[in-house]
């Protein structure tokens, strides 16, 4: 009989990817007797994930993008439920990905296998009455920033803080001279980043807003180079057709296979969409400018159901308005320009931004893979003597 054990695992993106690629390596470290299973990304199949669906399949974004492709996320979970409750997987962690790893934790956790939630859904930003769903759905709750345990322990959630990995990954010291290197920029080149999104529904409203801009500042600035890092195949030709569409094929832009953090580290501003690389953005002492649009539906009921002004994951860690954000009809291609070159015209509010972004840099390392292993360990059964 093996004497190995099963975890299954759901990351439904890029950052998930990343995440739970770091809690492998972790995990294995500390057990390596652990097979890992279940829908990942590339990330994680490289760190030994079986995975029987891509994580590509989840990177949908938005109330009305959901519901486009409802029919076939419905079937993967489902399928995905039936498949771990007949492998009796010791236990399960889904990372992030709140309304798809919820649904599934709560009815593995009523057939008795320990779920466990890795990265707190943004309960203190909106739809806070999820606490009531999440207490009944997993075993324990890991979270990534300093303010979320108290809300966890108030409802009566087993929870741990393990700090954010970009935190640890990400030196504390500035990268901007070694990052130029590593993508064969001068020294005394000035660059501008252009983050439109990891997912292609992002994409699809995001990039001819950042191309207009990019065009915009070009025109004010001939000299400015734009770096846009791209994480798969299909996202690299979605944009690479949205220059053809907009005529501005003739941009200096260069397309990144990833290399997301060395355009981050090396650029003098950027511009950067919702979400976790807006706090990459932060760890890697870029100043930017945070925009976002989305379908028209899935905007006017997520602006109903916020509770904060932020969306900026760096404004929401400080409290108040560091980084500059536009968002939906604010985000046009001439308001982005204005904002990005504002920030590349002034100096006390670039390092306004830097003094800050240090300071969550320092809160936020943790040693994280090691403390969410350390909190998930307990719940797996005791290695074989």
């Amino acid at each position: 009989m093996s004497s190995r054990i099963t975890v299954a695992m759901v990351a439904g993106e890029a950052s998930g990817d990343q995440l739970a690629a770091h809690l492998i390596k972790a995990l294995r470290a500390a057990r390596p007797d652990i097979d890992f299973v279940g829908i990942g990304g590339p990330r994680m199949v490289s760190a030994g994930f079986d995975a029987w669906w891509p994580a590509e399949k989840l990177a949908v974004r938005g109330y009305f993008e959901v519901l486009r492709h409802y029919r076939e996320l419905s079937r993967i979970r489902r399928e995905l439920l039936a498949r771990l409750r007949e492998t009796r997987p010791a236990a399960f962690i889904g990372v992030d990905a709140p309304d798809f790893n919820l649904w599934l934790e709560r009815r593995l956790r009523d057939s008795g296998i320990a779920a466990i939630h890795y990265v707190s859904p943004s309960i203190w930003a909106w739809r806070g009455g999820r606490i009531k769903g999440i207490a009944r759905s997993v075993s324990r709750m890991l979270c990534l920033f300093p303010f979320e345990p108290a809300i966890y322990e108030k409802a009566g959630v087993p929870v741990s803080y393990v700090g954010h990995p970009f935190a640890d990954e990400i030196p504390v010291q500035p990268q901007r001279a070694a990052a130029r290197e590593r993508l064969a920029l001068p020294q005394d080149a000035r660059v501008v980043a252009l983050l439109p999104g990891s997912r292609q529904s992002e994409l699809h409203y995001n990039a001819a807003a950042w191309i207009g801009a990019a065009r915009e500042l070009h025109t004010r600035h001939p000299e400015l180079r734009f770096l846009v890092p791209l994480t798969t195949r299909e996202t690299r030709t979605q944009f690479e057709q949205a220059l053809w569409d907009c005529g501005a094929t003739e941009l200096p832009v260069s397309i990144l296979f990833g290399h997301a953090r060395d355009a981050l580290m090396a650029c003098d501003a950027a511009l950067v969409a919702s979400g976790t690389a807006t706090l990459e953005a932060a760890l890697c002492r870029a100043p930017h400018v945070m925009a976002y649009r989305m379908h028209p539906l899935s905007w006017q009921i997520m602006k109903r159901m916020a509770y904060q002004p932020w969306g900026s994951l760096p404004n929401i860690l400080a409290g108040r308005f560091v980084v500059p954000e536009l968002l939906q009809g604010d985000a046009t291609p001439a308001r982005l320009a204005d904002a990005l070159d504002a920030l590349l015209g002034d100096d006390a509010a670039c390092t306004a931004q830097l003094e800050q972004f240090e300071r969550m840099h320092m809160t936020l390392r943790q040693n994280t893979a090691a403390r969410a292993a350390a909190a998930i360990l307990p719940h797996l059964p005791r290695a074989a003597a």
